[in-house]
């Protein structure tokens, strides 16, 4: 997750202006008709990562002469903008730190540049890259895109509570049920869970533990996987620890952070752009813990986290994760985005990755000659907005290991089964998160279990038209 809800409504208010900006002027992408200028659509779109990456462009115009328009713009708007922007026929030549869904969405549109996303992994060097994000980015022998770097879906914990009440870490169903209904108590809840049903959060924080339990949304001859028997166990954790273990309402991406910070909740489950704030590192998102008072970093201290938490009829090491991506339009000056792309992915690689480490972890570990130079590289970024601190100052060894597997281990539903195509309909429909979200009310796992299957399947049927 990569940003406040508050920096969203104020990030969807200006989007929404640029979307009637680009709905108004036809081909604005092409309109000076230069080909030593291409536009680049960007996720990330908080004021220091904006400034971080103008930097990095500023770099790739002087060694190429290439000049970079670059737009800002918000995960949530990319659907309505990219409708607006490809009806005027204005869309950029280059989007960058694009999700999965969104991706396949873009395919089944068709309005992807495959080939040059596939001569920019040839350039690059297809063995430089970790070999499943390529798959993730594949559809068959076509390249989609080009594999960025990853963040995963964490289950982060209190060590010192689990330590006294004589706890094992939380990586199985088992250990965090019980971990949750032993430090639920007076003070403090044994889990702060999302609970939005208008926020793909709660999603994929319910895909983070379906995945532990081989729970699938859908399987090779696309039938719909929620209401099977490994689902069902995922619906039952879910709805007990919404139910019994974390606080009650509407929990949303801020409330369960705020609440883990307080120190009012156990345990959070939250992506890894946790762990800068979690380390005191911003100042807009402060741990407000008791003991934080004194020591900003005494919450990330006594934090653990696990990347995978493994269900009955699981397997170990199924992590959900994000691995974002570079793309390439249709319509675009291919030669220029491509030798955009592989100077991202190269000269300004760390610098890029440098904009937020603990949500880019590298897809492209080195190059040719140097194999690991950009997962070590990583390992000597500095974190953090107010504060710059290497996550090996806040966190231990053991942690770190964890997190720069986490490229390796990305889990997704739909892709691995060749529906990825569903993954864009249902990120924007949110019939999980709506289901999810109704067990902290009091639907029973079975009833939320056919709803969220029913509701896929329709959209599944719309896709087949």
């Amino acid at each position: 997750m990569r940003m406040s809800r508050i920096t969203k409504v104020v990030a969807s208010a200006t989007l929404l202006f640029t979307a009637a900006a680009l709905t108004g002027c036809s081909n604005s992408a092409r309109s000076d008709n230069d080909s030593k200028t291409i536009t680049v659509w960007s996720q990330e779109n908080q004021p220091d990562r904006v400034n971080a990456t103008k930097t990095i462009i500023e770099g790739f115009t002087k060694k190429t002469g290439i000049k970079v328009k670059l737009v800002p713009v918000d995960e949530n708007q990319i659907p309505q903008l990219v409708a607006s922007a490809a009806i005027s026929g204005s869309l950029p030549d280059v989007m960058g730190a694009i999700s999965l869904s969104i991706v396949r969405q873009l395919d089944t549109q068709k309005l992807l540049n495959t080939d040059a996303a596939a001569n920019v992994v040839t350039a690059l060097g297809e063995k430089t890259f970790v070999g499943s994000a390529l798959d993730l980015d594949r559809d068959g022998d076509r390249q989609l895109a080009v594999p960025d770097s990853a963040y995963a879906q964490i289950l982060v914990y209190r060590k010192d509570l689990f330590e006294k009440a004589g706890l094992k870490p939380p990586t199985t169903y088992a250990d965090l049920e019980k971990a949750a209904k032993t430090l639920t108590n007076g003070s403090t809840y044994g889990i702060t869970l999302a609970t939005d049903p208008a926020d793909v959060f709660t999603s994929q924080t319910f895909e983070s533990l379906a995945l532990g339990n081989n729970c699938q949304l859908v399987d090779k001859s696309g039938t719909i996987g929620l209401n099977s028997s490994a689902c069902a166990t995922t619906w039952n954790l879910y709805g007990a620890l919404a139910q019994h273990y974390s606080p009650q309402g509407t929990q949303t991406v801020d409330t369960t952070r705020a609440t883990y910070f307080a120190g009012q909740a156990a345990m959070v489950d939250w992506s890894t752009y946790i762990l800068d704030e979690l380390g005191g590192l911003r100042n807009d998102a402060l741990p407000t813990c008791p003991q934080c008072t004194s020591d900003p970093t005494w919450l990330a201290k006594n934090s653990g986290i696990v990347t995978a938490i493994q269900g009955p009829d699981g397997t170990q090491g199924a992590t959900y994760g994000e691995a974002t991506s570079w793309l390439v339009t249709k319509n675009a000056n291919a030669p220029a985005s491509e030798k955009f792309l592989e100077y991202m992915l190269s000269d300004g690689y760390l610098e890029w990755l440098g904009v937020a480490p603990e949500g880019k972890f590298p897809l492209r570990t080195g190059t040719a000659e140097a194999s690991t130079k950009f997962t070590d590289g990583w390992k000597s970024l500095e974190a953090g907005v107010d504060t710059k601190k290497k996550l090996s100052d806040l966190y231990d060894a053991a942690t770190i290991d964890a997190l720069l597997r986490v490229p390796s281990e990305i889990n997704r539903w739909a892709i691995p089964q060749g529906q990825g195509a569903l993954l864009g309909p249902v990120n924007a429909q949110l019939p999980v998160s709506k289901a999810a979200a109704s067990l902290s009310s009091g639907t029973s796992p079975s009833d939320a279990a056919a709803a969220a299957t029913s509701a896929v399947d329709q959209l599944q049927a719309k896709l087949k038209k």
